[in-house]
């Protein structure tokens, strides 16, 4: 029973669902001191508007902060490990991306790491070594750490009663079990993909599951994924890369917004929806979209896939007009060498 009004003491539960969420992951050396280097919590409240600022990592959470200052008007540089920013997204789609968010200012180093921040009384400067082994200084005033974010497993006596976890995550099915009966797992607490509405679904799940309902388990191939940045992206499912590593025969289907008249009417040409098809069942096994709108758009193919649905019913299904959803059919056409209006 609990020893006071804060909920102090000691329970004792059929089952017990763990939802302790994620933190921000810190690396040595370049640890966050909330004032000149920053976690995503201090980028959101920041006590004023910085002139400069180094994003560190170029995922969504990176690449939505570095976006959003920019808007403001902040000189924003872009450091990432990998080749290709976003690096979940399909290589077409965030190659799209980046020349968009290079256009409105945004520098990249890509292939680059931060292996040292040096604070000075004015900001940071990053010293940044290349692919090449060359350094070089990158001054601020602001830097943000986007490297990730780290599972609070820690303290909960997981080990003591032997749950199983991977990679700094609790190990659960599709249904939120752990390895241990009676306790369960949601969330960011739980592994990738780290998204609010994954979590809530997993919650749904676990605890109808818990009720003794007959639920469909967690299929993470289609959970949608959306970095809301300017342009917007929004995918589910394979990307082309992963499809083709999969064994997996293929068609491809594309479709620019420069040839949907309500892109143009909006000002809004520069994107692209992509989709991916199993060339020999028809089967959608992935959607990858850029440009205006797209975390709206997603959820159609998302739907499509849950229903199991193949190119046959997309072609036949009738998208309205004027609309930003008809580039999503007409990348289902091109994929069958079909599309209306390239």
């Amino acid at each position: 029973m609990p020893k006071n009004a804060l909920g102090e003491g000691t329970y004792k539960a059929k089952n017990i669902i763990i939802a302790t969420g994620a933190r921000p992951r810190v690396l040595p050396g370049i640890e966050p001191d909330g004032d000149k280097i920053w976690t995503y919590f201090e980028a959101l409240k920041p006590a004023e508007m910085p002139k400069s600022l180094v994003v560190m990592g170029s995922g969504a959470i990176g690449i939505e902060f570095a976006s959003f200052y920019r808007s403001l008007g902040a000189d924003v540089t872009v450091i990432e490990l990998l080749p290709q920013i976003l690096p979940v997204e399909d290589a077409e789609i965030s190659g799209l991306a980046r020349k968009r968010l290079e256009k409105r200012g945004i520098k990249f180093l890509t292939e680059a790491k931060v292996a040292k921040v040096e604070k000075t009384v004015s900001g940071i400067v990053a010293h940044v070594e290349t692919k090449d082994g060359k350094t070089q200084q990158v001054a601020s005033d602001k830097l943000i750490s986007a490297v990730g974010v780290q599972c609070n497993i820690e303290g909960l006596g997981l080990e003591t009663v032997g749950v199983k976890t991977e990679r700094g995550a609790i190990v659960i099915d599709h249904y939120g079990k752990t390895n241990i009966d009676g306790i369960w797992a949601i969330g960011d607490v739980a592994g990738p993909p780290m998204l609010a509405h994954k979590a809530e679904h997993e919650a749904v799940i676990t605890v109808e599951r818990i009720a003794g309902l007959n639920v469909h388990g967690l299929d993470k191939t289609k959970v949608p994924g959306c970095t809301y940045c300017e342009p917007q992206v929004a995918s589910v499912g394979l990307t082309e890369a992963k499809a083709k590593e999969l064994g997996r025969e293929i068609k491809v289907g594309r479709f620019p917004f420069v040839g949907n008249g309500k892109a143009i009417a909006l000002g809004e040409p520069d994107g692209l929806v992509k989709t991916i098809f199993d060339a020999k069942t028809g089967e959608l096994l992935g959607a990858h979209m850029v440009g205006a709108e797209v975390t709206e758009l997603i959820q159609g193919f998302v739907v499509a896939m849950n229903l199991e649905t193949t190119e046959e019913e997309l072609i036949h299904t009738i998208f309205p007009h004027p609309t930003l959803s008809e580039t999503m059919k007409e990348s289902v056409l091109d994929a069958y060498g079909r599309a209306l209006n390239i």
